[in-house]
């Protein structure tokens, strides 16, 4: 569902000396897929890229990036003809992410932590959805030409709150879990 996409990054362990390598993130070839669950089952899809980079030291670290999310090219992927379109429409509502009013989500690392495997790292970094900003942690696996998370976002932190349990009770089988899971591939 969201999630929205990248600024600039910091660097968690870099010197002043240290040069950076900025990569454009290949928007054509990136992916960012969502997926919802409620009671009673889950919707997928796709939202698409606007922009994005990521930047690495002299010796090929993750040193920062940031990336932003073109909200108004939400899909979906588990329905199909009007029923999927009543279901994108109303992810793009006032309801849930408002999208006419927040058309971008961006999202921008803080803080990088290595695993101590090359490529592994614990990312920490601000995600916005809705002009409200969250720090988010995941671990992240980087390779020569792309970057692979998977993400648990908690809605509630960004006032979506249509069908929540945390919000609203006596939903029963209508409650939509708080939590959904964005898998994006960044390639570069």
């Amino acid at each position: 569902m969201i999630l929205a996409g990248l600024m600039s990054l910091g660097a968690a362990t870099m010197s002043k000396t240290d040069k950076l390598v900025t990569k454009s993130v290949d928007l054509s070839n990136s992916v960012v897929a969502w997926k919802g669950q409620k009671v009673l089952g889950s919707h997928t899809g796709f939202i698409s890229l606007k922009s994005g980079d990521l930047q690495f030291s002299e010796d090929g670290s993750l040193a920062g990036g940031q990336f932003s999310i073109d909200m108004t090219t939400i899909t979906n992927t588990d329905l199909k003809g009007d029923t999927a379109a009543k279901l994108i429409g109303h992810l793009k509502s006032d309801d849930f992410f408002g999208v006419a009013n927040h058309p971008v989500a961006t999202f921008k690392i803080t803080k990088i932590v290595s695993k101590g495997t090359t490529g592994d790292y614990k990312v920490i970094g601000d995600l916005t959805i809705k002009d409200i900003t969250k720090e988010i942690k995941f671990e992240a696996n980087i390779t020569d030409s792309q970057a692979t998370a998977s993400i648990t976002v908690d809605r509630s932190d960004f006032n979506v709150r249509y069908g929540s349990g945390t919000f609203f009770s006596n939903l029963g089988d209508k409650t939509i879990y708080d939590e959904f899971d964005l898998d994006i591939t960044l390639v570069y």
